[in-house]
């Protein structure tokens, strides 16, 4: 997907010192050195030197860089500099490009126009990637350049004002999340010193229709807390650059992707526990029966995360090898949801069934209709693909923007997606039972699946032999 190609139909001249580009409807004006290694392919930026994509990003009194290029190279810079030393660099580019050094009456109309449009910059990336502010780097450097622009500009206050008080609301949403995170841990250990509840899902809420709705909540919940930028620093961290910010406060490592996974992994054992936890046959065959239900509501309300967890844990070996349990149970339902989650031809199925979904959602005019919760996993693998299958530097040493794009198209659905707020009404008594009931381990899970249906082949008797020795049994 690389390109090196020079060819482009963006017309350029320069006038005054200044390249004039046209492209895509658009006309914007940039120093002539800005524009002379950015490479463009019919009014498309293709590639760049980095330095020429960062000159790019800065605004002047009557430039300001396209919004989609604004967000795009924000995102995808960190796979080349982490972004203190992108912001360090932009604002010492303004202070040295404008002056802003000198006393206030040698300012010129022309910096009036450059100050409002660099807080519209520092609004836009603190808008879209506020984690980045959690690097007390970043947020000095915010506060000097916004403090210089007042200074000098003082009707910039409240814009200021106003970009700072949504920063550190931001900021403070994803504190308190990471302590509910704390808290909901903390119970959970707590409740797996006890001995195992008699309590089943069943009993906590018996209608599917509910408990669907309740899962979509923590789903959406969960993904709105997920920052764009960490998909890129997921593929910064496998190379080992330091590009992801850490929590000044407990000095951990921000890693809401990694939060997100460990809720699929729980929920698919919580729908395995709770079949395996009935040692009569006729009460695992209604829990099969019930989280079949369920998992045809998520599909119902657009929640495919949920949908491909609890067809995760029915498709568990522990409860896999339930073969009398399966027997009584109507399976055709669950044949319906499985095929529409199968993975030949890369989750065929299940894409037609975003496509219509996305659909759906794009004409919404009800809430309800306009929820889109993806198979994480999947998605996280696509932009995997997108970051391994293409280039980051082209063999002349630019970088490739045509994979920046590429992210940035996947990235932005994502924003969309996890911007929608929950329509359904919360029961917290549900809500408390998925997020901290104990579930199995998997060898837990094994040797209870064991002690519903007794081994029937040399192998699964040895293995459980083995497992009740490690209990202590």
């Amino acid at each position: 997907m690389a390109s090196s190609s020079s060819t482009s139909s963006t017309s350029s001249s320069v006038r005054n010192g200044y390249h004039h580009i046209t492209g895509n409807g658009l006309q914007v004006t940039r120093p002539a050195s800005d524009t002379d290694n950015l490479i463009y392919e019919d009014g498309i930026l293709m590639s760049g030197s980095l330095d020429s994509l960062i000159q790019h990003l800065v605004p002047t009194a009557d430039y300001y860089p396209d919004r989609s290029y604004i967000f795009a190279f924000l995102l995808s810079s960190r796979l080349f500099l982490q972004p203190h030393q992108l912001i360090n660099q932009v604002c010492q580019t303004c202070v040295l490009q404008q002056n802003l050094k000198v006393e206030k009456a040698h300012h010129s109309e022309s910096l009036r126009k450059f100050a409002p449009h660099m807080i519209r910059l520092l609004g836009e990336w603190t808008d879209n990637f506020p984690y980045d502010f959690q690097d007390e780097r970043m947020l000095r450097c915010l506060k000097d350049m916004t403090q210089l622009l007042v200074a000098l500009y003082p009707d910039l206050r409240r814009d200021v004002s106003v970009l700072m008080h949504n920063l550190l609301s931001k900021l403070a949403a994803l504190q308190k999340y990471e302590d509910l995170l704390t808290r909901i841990s903390a119970e959970v250990t707590q409740r797996l010193l006890n001995t195992m509840p008699s309590t089943d899902v069943l009993e906590v809420c018996s209608s599917a229709l509910v408990l669907g709705q309740q899962l979509t909540h923590i789903e959406l919940e969960r993904l709105s807390m997920i920052g764009p930028e960490e998909f890129v620093q997921a593929f910064c961290k496998e190379k080992k650059l330091e590009a992801m910010p850490s929590n000044s406060k407990t000095g951990r490592r921000v890693d809401n992707i990694d939060s997100y996974i460990q809720w699929f992994n729980r929920l698919s054992y919580f729908v395995a526990t709770e079949i395996c936890m009935h040692l009569r046959k006729r009460n695992r065959v209604r829990m099969i029966e019930y989280f079949v239900d369920v998992a045809k509501e998520c599909v119902n309300i657009g929640n495919f995360n949920s949908l491909m967890a609890i067809i995760g844990g029915l498709n568990l070996s522990s409860i896999q090898r339930l073969k009398k349990t399966w027997a009584k149970v109507n399976k055709e339902k669950f044949e319906i949801l499985e095929h529409q989650m199968n993975p030949q031809n890369n989750f065929g199925s299940y894409r037609s069934s975003l496509k219509a979904a996305l659909w759906r959602s794009e004409g919404a005019s009800d809430d309800r209709e306009r929820i889109v919760v993806p198979f994480f996993s999947l998605l996280v693998k696509d932009m995997y693909f997108v970051n391994e299958g293409c280039v980051s530097r082209q063999p002349n040493g630019h970088v490739n923007f045509e994979k920046f794009w590429q992210l940035a198209k996947q990235v932005t659905e994502f924003m969309t997606w996890k911007q929608v707020e929950c329509p359904f009404d919360r029961c917290p008594p549900v809500l408390n039972y998925l997020l901290t009931n104990p579930v199995f381990s998997e060898n837990s899970l094994t040797l209870a699946s064991y002690e519903c249906e007794a081994p029937d082949n040399n192998f699964e008797k040895q293995h459980y032999k083995q497992l009740k020795e490690q209990a202590g049994i």
